[in-house]
């Protein structure tokens, strides 16, 4: 279940999965009862202060832009991950230094500015990716991701022989919400994080992680970044 928090003025977004349970009067084969158990709370009685505490969290103040973003379902909210399901989408990319660095933003973000072999302006989405394929190895995958409209056949080449593009094909993946400045001590203890509530939950997370971006560093305070 997925909700606007309309009586706040910056609209937060309530998200709950879980399990409902209805019961039926074998007498009259109507629903005579209905209990939720959501998966993010231990404590699914009918006043908790647990559940208000979990509702109480995701009114945070900080917000992302509002961009196209790639699409995905979320199968699964939990107190400290979320599960998703991304569609398909495609980045243009180059190589950067650091997981929470920005070396290679300047390339990948002159593509879209019109450095390009058509020089086309191409609209600004989010986030800004990261991506460590190996945690042993210290260069990334920088990538901002292009609109859904765009095919990868009808996109202009780049001009600059590092940077390419390439179709992300989806799929699942955890992902842990934080705010704030992702220095690269930040992101590798949130990454640890995530990685041991996953296991603890009986999943498998695969090698590297992804760092997703999406507020101007130069134009939001620290505080409200995500």
């Amino acid at each position: 279940m997925v909700m606007k928090f309309m009586p706040l003025p910056w609209k937060p977004e309530l998200v709950f999965t879980g399990t409902s349970v209805m019961g039926i009067n074998p007498n009259n084969g109507k629903f005579c009862s209905h209990v939720d158990f959501w998966d993010s709370i231990e404590n699914n009685e009918y006043f908790s202060l647990e559940g208000l505490w979990d509702v109480f969290r995701q009114l945070r103040v900080y917000k992302t832009p509002d961009l196209e973003t790639p699409r995905y379902q979320i199968l699964k909210r939990t107190a400290n991950y979320e599960v998703r399901k991304y569609e398909p989408f495609i980045v243009v990319e180059t190589i950067g230094e650091k997981l929470s660095g920005s070396n290679g933003f300047n390339a990948v973000a002159g593509y879209i500015f019109g450095k390009n072999s058509t020089t086309e302006k191409i609209p600004m989405t989010t986030p800004v990716f990261t991506h460590a394929l190996d945690p042993e190895l210290s260069d990334v995958s920088i990538q901002i991701v292009l609109p859904s409209e765009k095919d990868i056949s009808s996109l202009p080449d780049p001009s600059q022989e590092t940077v390419r593009l390439r179709k992300v094909e989806g799929g699942v993946a955890a992902a842990l919400k934080f705010s704030g400045k992702p220095t690269e001590d930040v992101v590798r203890e949130k990454e640890k994080a995530l990685r041991s509530n996953l296991m603890k939950d009986g999943l498998k997370p695969r090698i590297g992680c992804m760092l997703a971006r999406y507020n101007d560093p130069g134009r939001t305070w620290s505080f409200t970044m995500v």
